[in-house]
C-alpha cells in the first residue's frame, strides 16, 4: 500500500498553510512557500487553485490520490451537494474520528493507533483507517493505548471536542452523536474547487 513517509513539514509549506494544528506547522517559516526565499514566481491560474485546494485536503485527512478518488466518486453518486459529502465522509473515517476527539495529536498518530490494533469499534477491533463510522458507534481504546491517548490529551490541553462526538475522558470511551456538518470541520477548505478539478 502506498503511502507519503517524507517530511511531513514539507507538505504544509507545499500547499502554503498548516495541515496540522501543531506549532511546528502553523510557525511563520512553515507557511512560507519553499526554496531559500520563499519567493513564488508567479500567480497560481484556476487549474493551479483547484488543484491546490484539492492537494490541502489530500495532506490534512492523509488519503492518497486513488483512495480520494473513490470517495469522491461516491459523494458524487449521492443525493445533494456533492463537495459537503465529500468532507462529511473525510471527517467520519476512523483515523480521523480519533485525532478530533484529541485522543491523537496527529491524523498520523491516529492512523499508527488504528492500524496496530488498539483501538475497537462498538467492542470489534478494526485496524482499517478509512473505515467509515456511524451515528451511535462506539470507539475504546485498548488498555496498552490508553497511556499515548492521554499523553495526547495532555498536551492538547484547552483542545474542545467536536459536538457531533461525546467523550468520557475518564473511561476514554468515543460516542457518534450525530453526523459531522461542514462547518463543524476546523480546516478551511473550498469543496465545490475540489468537485470543478475533477469535471
Amino acid at each position: 500500500m502506498a503511502r507519503y513517509t517524507g517530511p511531513k513539514l514539507k507538505l504544509s509549506r507545499r500547499v502554503g498553510v498548516p495541515i496540522v494544528d501543531l506549532p511546528k506547522h502553523t510557525s511563520k517559516r512553515a507557511l512560507n512557500f519553499p526554496g531559500m526565499h520563499g519567493y513564488r514566481g508567479r500567480r497560481l491560474r484556476d487549474y493551479g487553485v483547484r488543484l491546490n485546494e484539492k492537494q490541502k485536503l489530500k495532506y490534512h485527512y492523509c488519503v492518497q490520490e486513488k483512495q480520494f478518488r473513490r470517495i469522491l466518486a461516491d459523494a458524487s453518486s449521492r443525493p445533494g451537494n456533492s463537495g459537503d459529502i465529500l468532507l462529511q465522509q473525510l471527517e467520519r473515517r476512523l483515523d480521523n474520528v480519533v485525532r478530533r476527539a484529541g485522543l491523537a495529536r496527529t491524523i498520523w498518530a491516529a492512523r499508527q493507533m488504528v492500524v496496530h490494533g488498539n483501538v475497537l469499534l462498538n467492542g470489534r477491533k478494526l485496524d482499517k483507517p478509512s473505515a467509515l463510522i456511524n451515528v451511535g458507534d462506539t470507539i475504546t481504546l485498548k488498555p496498552k493505548a490508553q497511556k499515548i491517548a492521554r499523553e495526547a490529551m495532555e498536551s492538547l490541553a484547552g483542545y474542545e471536542v467536536p459536538g457531533w462526538l461525546d467523550l468520557n475522558p475518564s473511561e476514554l470511551t468515543l460516542k457518534v452523536v450525530a453526523a459531522p456538518s461542514v462547518d463543524q470541520i476546523p480546516f478551511d477548505v473550498n469543496a465545490n474547487l475540489i468537485i470543478e478539478f475533477y469535471r
